[in-house]
């Protein structure tokens, strides 16, 4: 056996069984759980939760039916300061048309610390418990532990009751290590529940089954009698007598008890963590009677979910208002025929009339009247304000349903699944998908928290389907590097760089409002000795034009004299020196969001007196079959050299089995473009 394998197994034993003797009861804190310095399996992580454990029930009462108790109980370890944020808890609890929502209650919290070798204990108040609307759907209720400080344990405790028969997804992963986790939940026989676990999660819990008896008690006059699945209550019947019967019914269980759970660790571009969490999500599919048989199904359909949000007055409800903005829009748009000018020009005006206020939703926070007075909403009051307008127009618009790459893909179809909403336009055969929050993007080049999965379009007949919200214009950047190399070898020059599509997008985010000094430190930074200056950035409002960017370098340190040769990359500062693969193992793919073509062209004055003795080898290599594209030309011409450098991901998504191989691949490219031009000094 490999000794490393043998002493991390034995090391694993020695932890588990240690877990296994260790107090997790609320309020046994031990002191050494507070002295721990360093996550014995993880020794970079900022904290780790000690123990978790997550009960769901359903209990029975004649008037109100089944009602679901959650209850929640965290011990947390916090190492350093960066682990500090883990000591505030945030619950968003589900509200219905009906004013019977979820509740939070019984919050307890305390905070561990050692003081002269003592554990002191402190308590959370109740000030320091704050409730507040999120959303249409949501109210959040949010505490932070009292005097939390690095090597505090911190524990909390609360339920949560909920009149829904809905189980919210329950997860067993973190960002931190989960050294131990109990879950049960028990389901009453009447309700049948689909269980999946996440198919992309690398870890997979193990379940075990089991049965237990209840016994609920309702009332009864005379003969009549009241059915345990009226989950809204039941009146008493008529009749002579008044009779209490028991019932006994059985729960279904299902429990996981697990160790040492790794935490999600970030991986370069390795897209959102939350598509690679494990957890188990439970789907309320149907009522069964007595016998076994289906009395009413609930599986959901993504049509249904679709026509359920369309028909809420917060979403569809929203498209059918146009008065209050029919006369400003008509002006805007005074005289203008073309649809697609239409779109851009509408795009713009609601762009420029109502700005976000960083909050997502798929449904209208205050309506989209009064996003227009006020001049900010949320994503769905923009968004479905631009569709509103379109339609206003004739034009053939729908909104889009989204879940965002923060979201996840959620396991089947719930409307938490969507998040987000943006704008689809289809005319003359094309698409144009849009998103007026955004206040950089164009049609069809979305912000990269959209980009994930699909999106659900619905249109106005109620119909929905599926829409591919990936790019489909290859996002290019161009850049032209000329070198002149001085008499005391310091390299000055000229760039020249143009971005398009979503690479567009990006550099205007990052650098538009920024100062021109600033933007020159931006580009200083990481590159070595260089100085900046006469910078031009062109086309940062003009959305339709590529972004260019244009100034002078002067570089120090880009050549190196060593007896009458000087050896320096013709690519100067603009390589990258470090690969950012540096796992050896990777658990997710890379994601490179987008479709991408970097390609750079270096113009090289050869210093007065020297020629070439040597230059880097023309080549050219191709990772899975074309899916990522390389090639490097030099060539000589009199005076001058010239170097062709071409990056191409043709497929933004390299799948975790093939990181290996294209980590070797990636280092190739690396050296490739590393490698040296050595000049040697003519001789007298």
């Amino acid at each position: 056996m490999n000794k490393q394998f043998f002493v991390l197994l034995t090391l694993l034993t020695l932890i588990s069984q240690n877990l296994i003797s260790q107090n997790f009861k609320f309020g046994k804190v031990s002191k050494e759980e507070i002295e721990e310095k360093y996550h014995p399996l993880d020794s970079s992580t900022n904290a780790a939760i000690l123990y978790k454990s997550e009960n769901v029930t359903f209990n029975y009462t004649q008037s109100e039916g089944f009602s679901q108790v959650k209850e929640v109980s965290v011990r947390i370890k916090i190492y350093n300061k960066e682990g500090l944020n883990w000591a505030t808890e945030k619950v968003y609890l589900y509200k219905s048309k009906s004013g019977n929502d979820e509740k939070i209650k019984g919050i307890k919290g305390y905070t561990y610390n050692l003081v002269k070798g003592k554990i002191n204990k402190s308590k959370l108040k109740s000030d320091g418990i704050f409730t507040e609307q999120s959303s249409e759907i949501f109210d959040l209720t949010s505490f932070t532990l009292p005097n939390a400080n690095e090597g505090s344990v911190i524990e909390y405790q609360y339920m949560v009751k909920s009149p829904f028969l809905q189980i919210d997804d329950i997860n067993l992963q973190y960002t931190i290590p989960l050294n131990k986790i109990d879950v049960s939940v028990a389901t009453p026989q009447f309700y049948k529940y689909n269980r999946r676990f996440n198919s992309k999660a690398f870890f997979t819990p193990n379940i075990s089954e089991s049965k237990k008896n209840r016994k609920a008690s309702i009332t009864q006059r005379g003969e009549s009698s009241v059915s345990l699945l009226n989950t809204g209550g039941g009146q008493v019947g008529s009749g002579s007598s008044i009779v209490n019967r028991e019932f006994e019914y059985n729960d279904n269980v299902i429990s996981i008890s697990e160790v040492n759970i790794p935490s999600l660790k970030a991986e370069s571009f390795g897209g959102n963590l939350n598509n690679y969490r494990a957890k188990i999500s439970l789907e309320l599919e149907a009522r069964l009677a007595r016998e076994g048989y289906v009395e009413k199904s609930f599986a959901s359909t993504w049509e249904g979910v679709s026509k359920t949000i369309y028909e809420s007055e917060k979403f569809g409800g929203q498209l059918r208002k146009s008065s209050f903005y029919k006369e400003e829009l008509e002006s805007h748009l005074n005289g203008v025929e073309d649809v697609f000018q239409k779109v851009f020009l509408t795009e713009a005006f609601v762009k420029s009339r109502v700005k976000w206020n960083g909050n997502y939703g798929k449904y209208s926070e205050n309506g989209i009247r009064t996003a227009y007075q006020d001049g900010a909403g949320n994503v769905a009051d923009i968004n479905l304000l631009l569709v509103s307008m379109l339609k206003s127009q004739g034009i053939n618009a729908s909104p889009v349903l989204i879940s965002t790459r923060n979201n996840g893909v959620p396991l089947f179809p719930t409307r938490k699944g969507f998040n987000y909403v943006i704008c689809l336009v289809e005319h003359d055969g094309k698409i144009l998908l849009m998103d007026a929050t955004e206040p950089y993007s164009i049609n069809n080049v979305l912000p990269e928290r959209v980009i994930n999965w699909q999106g659900r379009v619905i249109t106005e007949d109620g119909q929905s389907r599926w829409i591919d919200v990936s790019p489909d214009i290859k996002s290019k950047k161009t850049t032209m590097l000329n070198v002149q190399i001085q008499d005391d070898f310091v390299v000055k020059g000229k760039v020249r760089e143009s971005y398009t599509s979503n690479l567009a997008l990006d550099y205007r985010k990052r650098y538009t409002n920024l100062s021109s000094e600033d933007h020159i430190k931006l580009i200083e930074n990481n590159k070595g000795n260089i100085e900046v200056s006469e910078l031009n950035f062109e086309n940062a409002k003009d959305l339709i034009k590529p972004v260019k960017v244009t100034y002078n370098y002067i570089l120090e340190d880009g050549v190196d004299e060593i007896a009458d040769k000087l050896y320096f990359s013709p690519l100067l500062f603009l390589t990258k020196r470090e690969n950012p693969f540096k796992l050896e193992d990777r658990i997710y793919p890379i994601d490179f969001r987008t479709t991408t073509q970097n390609s750079t062209i270096v113009n090289i004055l050869l210093p007065e007196g020297y020629s070439v003795e040597s230059l880097p080898e023309s080549s050219a290599m191709d990772f899975g079959e074309g899916n990522v594209k390389f090639s490097y030309i030099m060539k000589e011409n009199g005076k001058y050299l010239s170097l062709k450098v071409n990056f191409e991901i043709n497929n933004p998504i390299i799948a975790a089995e093939d990181y290996k191989n294209f980590k070797a691949f990636y280092s190739k490219v690396l050296e490739k473009n590393a490698e040296q031009i050595v000049l040697v000094k003519a001789q007298p």
